[in-house]
């Protein structure tokens, strides 16, 4: 019914459609192992025993008045102004990381309210200013 011309036009088209699909997906499934989600304490709580002891993300607040340093390791809790968790720390601890502020903290939850963490990851707020460079110059 089409002249060659044609049909070879709507093959290169088709295949044109189908490796850029089949591009686009490849490059979706690369991108989806790299994205690192966490969970919030609500969600924790509601966690079967199938996932406990396997490493997780947990991220929310830090409770206020929950800090407590001991010699080889910190105690803390996670909250989301819903439920909380206790999380225990051995390591060295982000600047950023205080009460009130946000933390995402990287480990293996031993059972529902416990949780103990490899690494704590400090978030700052979107309001984040840089050091004005007056008070660096003043500081010479």
């Amino acid at each position: 019914m089409f002249g060659k011309k044609v049909n070879s036009r709507i093959l290169f088209i088709c295949l044109l459609l189908f490796s850029l699909i089949l591009t686009t997906y490849i490059i979706f499934k690369a991108l989806e192992e790299n994205v690192v989600y966490f969970k919030s304490p609500s969600e924790v709580k509601n966690i079967s025993e199938l996932e406990i002891k396997k490493k997780i993300r947990i991220g929310g607040m830090v409770k206020n008045n929950s800090i407590k340093s001991y010699s080889d390791y910190i105690s803390f809790t996670i909250t989301d102004f819903k439920n909380e968790i206790n999380v225990t720390y051995s390591g060295s601890i982000p600047n950023l990381f205080s009460e009130g502020k946000g933390v995402v903290a990287e480990g293996i939850l031993r059972d529902n309210n416990y949780f103990i963490a490899s690494k704590i990851l400090a978030k700052h707020d979107e309001n984040y200013m840089p050091p004005n460079d007056n008070n660096l110059n003043n500081n010479k």
